[in-house]
């Protein structure tokens, strides 16, 4: 599969084009065929069920279940990828213009064999599964050296991005750091060489002292609806110990992680249907690991509302509800 990467002279951010995406097989849907009728434990005409092994380029990382499956969770790599180790980093002008080859990974991981069980109906132990396969193939990329971040994601429903009904999350590590993560990096160094704490240590302590925008915790972890949320019922999971990056979770903390996003899941799903969404996991470049400043977290996007015209040509965004409110309404939500 052939990319490219091309810079925007203007904003310095790079823009990658993978035409062979559009090959993509699509199955939109939350729970149900197109047709309306409920999704079945295995599809066979799904690469990602049990038994259909041969539509996978191959395995790259397979991690047992709890249960009585052989495995519950797999990364593969993306069959239609944005980004790919087979080409090289250089970077050429074209022009006026930059341009470099699409370098880097994308791969798949797989959450479980059952085709119609979605993350938020999963037991802990097997979300907590999920994690561990995050954080393994994590460690394992940016050990490597070739790629200066590793970015893990999940898209839920087809205004998130979802072409696949099989539970799963992505993982794409680029060969370069985007623009807006290294703004993000710097504003934290420049609040740590002001006051001589760590950002979002400071925001998550201020949030455990309010209360008002907070949406459930545990020992480890908080989750809370940020003060200046840029959509409704988006929700931050920061963990209490300072971490740059999230290759610093520890074995511990990671059933706590599980927990927590679990319960924000139940919460986001009963108070809004099921609503569209994505969630990331924002984590520091490779080389700012260790860094006392920056601080790691997932941030949980509902898909509710439209950029349109004044978000466009003025880079704010509307949210036409309060987060106070909506931290309320997801605190009194059951999760049972």
């Amino acid at each position: 599969m052939s990319s490219e990467m091309r810079q925007n002279k203007l904003t310095g951010q790079w823009v990658i084009y993978a035409s062979e995406r559009g090959d993509r097989p699509t199955q939109f849907g939350d729970g149900e065929n197109g047709d309306g009728n409920v999704l079945p434990p295995v599809d066979p005409n799904c690469p990602f069920c049990p038994g259909n092994e041969d539509q996978l380029p191959e395995i790259i990382l397979e991690l047992p279940a709890h249960g009585v499956e052989k495995w519950q969770t797999r990364v593969v790599p993306n069959k239609y990828p944005m980004l790919t180790p087979a080409h090289d980093r250089e970077r050429e002008r074209r022009g006026m213009y930059v341009w470099m080859r699409g370098f880097g990974h994308h791969e798949v991981i797989i959450e479980h064999p059952r085709h119609d069980l979605d993350l938020a109906d999963m037991p802990v132990d097997a979300l907590e599964t999920v994690i561990e396969t995050y954080h393994r193939r994590y460690t394992q990329l940016i050990q490597q050296g070739s790629v200066p971040i590793v970015i893990l994601f999940r898209n839920h429903g087809d205004q998130a991005g979802t072409s696949i009904k099989h539970p799963h999350s992505q993982l794409v590590a680029p060969g370069i750091v985007p623009q807006h993560i290294r703004r993000r990096e710097d504003i934290a160094q420049q609040y740590y060489d002001t006051w001589g704490r760590g950002l979002m240590a400071d925001i998550l302590r201020h949030e455990l002292e309010m209360q008002k925008r907070l949406v459930t915790e545990n020992d480890t972890f908080v989750a809370f609806v940020p003060y200046a949320a840029e959509v409704p019922f988006e929700m931050w999971i920061v963990p209490r110990r300072q971490q740059a990056g999230f290759g610093e979770i520890a074995k511990s903390e990671r059933a706590g992680l599980a927990k927590v996003l679990d319960d924000c899941l139940l919460r986001l799903r009963n108070a809004l249907n099921n609503p569209d969404y994505n969630y990331v996991i924002h984590t520091s470049a490779r080389y700012k690991a260790g860094e006392p400043h920056l601080h790691w977290y997932v941030q949980v996007r509902p898909r509710l509302v439209t950029p349109a015209g004044f978000e466009i040509g003025s880079g704010m965004l509307v949210n036409p509800s309060l987060p106070e409110d909506d931290a309320a309404t997801l605190r009194g939500i059951a999760t049972d």
